[in-house]
């Protein structure tokens, strides 16, 4: 025997070497992939079915050399059948049973060549040993996903899988179909491990097997968890100077993530906002379908009193330059998604039994999410491209009832004035618009009130609604049972109070009042004389000599340009009736106060 053999490993040349050894000389030479062996026709011909088939009738005594394709398992598998139809003894085992069931199959070993052979040794290894406990069917299942599409053609995958789900779900017999309302086990980091090293489609399939029975909740979600971690973790999806893939592999990685979205549980909070935002960020990166895109954001959109600033920092498809560099239409949708579900919500509370209700209803997260939306605003404030309609669609979109004071939009609003100065009167106008100066702190308004940023309009109402409050005491002063009256309290309870309260505090009092006022007054000159001339200085008092005030002890109010009814007088009050709603237009019919209400004579003023 002159033929030159190729071995592939030392078991093979084991193998090749004892046939040389028997008394008969080789008469075929078989060729598996790069591999040739020397065998004897005989041994194979009574077990193989597809060899028999070529050997036979009467030009079979001819053929010397086979090529034998589409082996699963190759040469090694080869290998084993040849052991087996010489009667080697070698051991099956889970790690090849699979592959020796393929080869049986695809060599036609069955019961009608010979009995027991090797079709018939390998069903009753799987159905006895490799089937029977969790480890032998996970590491089965991973050996027949190599073997792909033979595999699926003798249904050893479904079997696996069959066996994983049902011993995952129930008391752990093989048997055990029909108790699919057993509780389900723990992920145990093994198998879980294992299983997370599949191909996306059949892991999809242990998914969907394992739901079937009752897999369900966080454990499937842990699951679906480790294996996005697995196939994702090698994407760069931060920061504009991301590098793309081949596109190969990011039509595989795209597949995954789409397949992954579809598992997601429906159960909520079976899986982190953080992980959603993760997912949401390679679906952006890897431009998945809409589909997948709006299903996370739906899901993120149920839980987002638990997400933190960094869930909603989404990175933009957009490329550097042309666009915001986050994602803000995405972050509108999710914040609209949640205030429907919260009006759901309270629909359900409203039109349902108590019982019933306090157990569906969700707990209130309203106002943290709406601290959360103001500070996700200041953050994206900064970026250059943000349009002004982005910013006031979503600062619009919170909702009054979460936005206990101003503060955090103030802040935000003047994070955006400053990185946009080029906008104009009309657009500083839209972007203060969404705020709501009756709820600035103390310090707020202080800063407001010098913030040249700001529109002429916002400053006025800053001021005027500081004056309100400084006339009104905090409502832990008032009496109990006191009535509250419009734009204040009532004169009696006002003026007891006045005499009540410490002079120290009454004098700190007025000054801030007329501090307010004072500039006030100033803001009403800036606007009645628009070329931004500063009015004349006054005179200087001789030595020794006092100006006169009126006996109320405030300085006298400037007097109008032009006569009662001249240009001068109605175009200011117009101007200023236009920049502050709480001013009435005295040309439009309407009356002019020229009195404190009744209700003020006895407040601090």
């Amino acid at each position: 025997m002159q033929t030159d053999t190729q071995f592939s490993s030392a078991a093979m040349k084991r193998t090749s070497d004892w046939i040389r050894s028997q008394e008969f000389p080789s008469d075929i030479t078989i060729q598996v992939g790069e591999s040739s062996f020397n065998l004897h026709k005989l041994p194979l011909a009574s077990k193989c079915g597809y060899i028999r088939k070529l050997v036979s009738g009467a030009n079979g005594s001819r053929v010397t050399h086979l090529e034998i394709t589409g082996m699963p398992g190759d040469a090694k598998a080869f290998d084993l059948v040849i052991k087996f139809c010489y009667g080697v003894n070698f051991e099956i085992t889970a790690d090849n049973v699979a592959m020796l069931r393929c080869a049986a199959e695809h060599l036609e070993m069955t019961e009608e060549c010979k009995p027991g052979n090797l079709i018939g040794r390998t069903e009753a290894y799987l159905e006895e040993v490799a089937l029977a406990s969790l480890e032998g069917a996970v590491t089965a299942l991973r050996r027949a996903e190599e073997l792909l599409p033979a595999s699926d053609k003798v249904q050893l995958i479904g079997r696996c899988i069959d066996a994983i789900a049902t011993m995952t779900c129930g008391d752990g017999s093989h048997e055990g179909l029909d108790d699919v309302g057993a509780p389900p086990k723990p992920v145990d980091d093994w198998w879980a491990d294992e299983l997370t090293a599949l191909r996306i489609d059949t892991f999809q399939r242990v998914m969907i097997a394992m739901k079937a029975r009752g897999f369900k909740g966080i454990a499937m979600g842990t699951m679906i968890m480790l294996y996005a971690q697995k196939s994702l973790r090698r994407l760069d999806m931060n920061g504009r100077e991301r590098k793309k893939m081949e596109p190969r592999q990011e039509h595989e990685k795209r597949v995954v993530l789409e397949t992954i979205v579809s598992l997601l549980p429906r159960e909520k909070n079976t899986m982190s906002v953080s992980f959603l935002s993760m997912l949401l960020r390679a679906a952006i990166y890897l431009d998945t379908s809409l589909a997948c895109r709006l299903d996370l954001e739906t899901r993120m959109a149920a839980q987002l009193g638990q997400a933190v600033l960094d869930d909603l920092l989404i990175p933009s498809s957009s490329p550097e330059g042309a666009g915001t560099a986050y994602d803000v239409d995405a972050v509108q949708r999710i914040l609209a998604g949640y205030l429907e579900n919260e009006g759901e919500a309270t629909r359900l509370d409203y039109n349902t039994d108590d019982d019933f209700a306090s157990a569906a209803s969700p707990p209130n997260d309203v106002g943290p999410v709406g601290k959360l939306m103001e500070s996700y605003l200041a953050e994206i404030s900064s970026d250059v491209n943000l349009p002004v309609d982005k910013f006031t669609g979503l600062a619009e979109l919170i909702p009054e009832r979460a936005r206990f004071n101003e503060d955090g939009m103030y802040r935000a609003i003047d994070i955006y004035l400053k990185a946009h100065p080029s906008l104009g009167e009309g657009e500083r106008k839209k972007v203060c618009g969404v705020m709501d100066c009756q709820k600035l702190s103390r310090e707020a308004c202080a800063h407001a009130a010098q913030n040249d940023r700001l529109p002429v309009q916002t400053v006025v109402q800053v001021l005027y609604h500081e004056q309100r409050r400084l006339r009104v005491p905090p409502p832990s002063q008032a009496p109990s049972g006191a009535p509250s009256y419009a734009g204040g309290e009532s004169p009696a309870v006002s003026y007891g109070r006045e005499r009540s309260a410490p002079s120290s505090e009454v004098s700190r009092l007025q000054r801030e009042n007329d501090e307010l006022r004072m500039e006030l007054m100033q803001m009403k000159m800036r606007l009645r004389d628009p070329s931004g001339a500063a009015p004349a200085p006054a005179p200087p008092l001789a030595a020794g000599a006092t100006r006169s005030f009126p006996s109320s002890g405030k300085p006298p109010l400037p007097k109008k340009q032009g006569g009662s009814g001249g240009g001068g007088g109605g175009g200011f009050m117009k101007k200023l009736g236009r920049l502050n709603p709480f001013v009435r237009d005295p040309l439009g019919g309407g009356k002019v106060r020229t009195k404190p209400p009744k209700d003020r004579r006895h407040s601090i003023s």
